[in-house]
């Protein structure tokens, strides 16, 4: 016998438009911003609750929504323009297509975030997970000239545009940067793009954890010219020291001339790694985000690295985890309680250190909150936007813990 919600979204959109997903829940695939629209203005009238599924790649498909909503059906890569440095993409396509299609016209998103070959480009900017790019290149955010999203009652929202220089004013499209899908699904994205580089090139340093960090410094304090300097953990590394490593782009005499600055700076043994051998750091560290059920990331200032990976190794553990060396961004994998989870959450508070949950089980999501506690006056401001974009409450966002 079929269920209301599937009998229901099946006469918006068609017999063949709900499936199932892997816990037996109401599965459905949109292949327009518009039938999104009306599956939503469906879920706020009946007051079903709602999962994003994206592609189901990164956070776990465990969350007891009435409706599961994936972005799969949406995976086009809409327009290429090299001239201008834009392109159009659905949210659905995978990181990994969109890269592919780019090269052909020697272009690339500035990005490498977290599991990146197989998540949809709306995931990554939904959860704003920035890998050590963002040294250089910024946050996803910055990607980001304009956005469609559905709206929790079902409105098509079109901020910002489809160019470098736009309008001055709000930008309503960074709203949805890193907002885990709190105030809309993500449909289609306008993304700025760079020209491939001619030269990249990895150095690699290993040591102590507080003689790496330093250099660390040192080498931001000279402006050294790199796209990433990152600090990895022996597991996150796959070596038996702590290693950090400086990525340079551009062309062979720029790069040439910082690789020759970076070992006149930091007085380690550097080693600059083989194509093959920096593909396999820089992409082990992308998955290695998926080898624990949790991941958090942490924003601090440079200066005080040090003392937030010391805080890190007394409350959670010291395995998995990569530092911004240059940029003060950490990302922690690893097993935890929502009672260690809140501890440590609670001891980064006291200074002052963010902590957000990229990724968990919906016990954890739940229980400690993407953001956690806000700051006096923002957990109003926030209630009040999702107010306005989600007014039923439908999306399954928990932002903050549960009371």
């Amino acid at each position: 016998m079929t269920d209301p919600i599937t009998a229901r979204v099946r006469e918006a959109l068609g017999a063949e438009a709900v499936g199932q997903d892997t816990n037996g829940r109401p599965r459905v695939a949109p292949e327009s911003s518009e039938d999104l629209a009306r599956v939503m203005g469906l879920a706020h009238a009946e007051g079903w609750k709602v999962r994003i599924e994206g592609r189901a790649t990164w956070c776990a498909v465990d969350v007891p929504a009435d409706l599961v909503i994936s972005t799969s059906a949406l995976d086009c890569v809409v327009n290429v323009a090299p001239q201008d440095l834009v392109t159009t993409v659905e949210a659905g396509a995978t990181f990994g297509t969109i890269q592919h299609r780019l090269a052909e016209d020697r272009v690339w998103l500035a990005c490498d975030p977290p599991g990146r070959a197989q998540r949809s480009i709306g995931s990554v900017l939904a959860t704003g997970t920035a890998g050590p790019l963002r040294h250089r290149f910024g946050p996803v955010r910055d990607l980001l000239l304009g956005v469609t999203f559905v709206t929790g009652d079902g409105r098509v929202i079109r901020p910002g545009g489809t160019v470098v220089k736009n309008v001055a004013g709000y930008d309503l499209s960074k709203l949805v940067a890193g907002s885990f899908g709190a105030f809309g699904i993500i449909t289609e994205l306008h993304l700025r793009l760079r020209a491939i580089p001619e030269v990249d090139r990895t150095l690699l340093a290993r040591g102590s954890r507080d003689s790496l960090t330093l250099a660390g410094r040192d080498l931001s304090a000279a402006a050294i010219d790199a796209v990433a300097l990152e600090l990895f953990s022996p597991a996150m590394g796959a070596d038996p020291e702590w290693v950090l490593a400086v990525r340079l782009m551009g062309e062979i005499e720029g790069v040439e001339a910082e690789a020759a600055r970076t070992a006149a700076t930091a007085a380690l043994p550097w080693t600059t790694l083989a194509p093959e051998q920096a593909n396999a750091l820089w992409h082990g560290a992308s998955h290695a985000a998926h080898a624990g059920s949790v991941t958090l990331r942490l924003g601090v200032l440079v200066d005080g690295l040090d003392d937030t990976l010391d805080l890190l190794a007394d409350h959670l553990d010291i395995g998995l985890v990569s530092a911004g060396a240059g940029s003060g961004s950490i990302r922690w994998t690893g097993e935890a309680t929502v009672e260690r989870l809140m501890t440590f959450r609670r001891a980064a508070a006291g200074r002052e250190i963010p902590v957000t949950l990229e990724r968990g089980p919906w016990s954890v999501r739940q229980g400690f909150g993407h953001f956690g506690l806000y700051r006096e006056g923002v957990s109003a401001l926030v209630g009040r936007l999702r107010d306005s974009f989600d007014p039923g409450h439908v999306l399954l966002v928990p932002l903050d813990a549960a009371p």
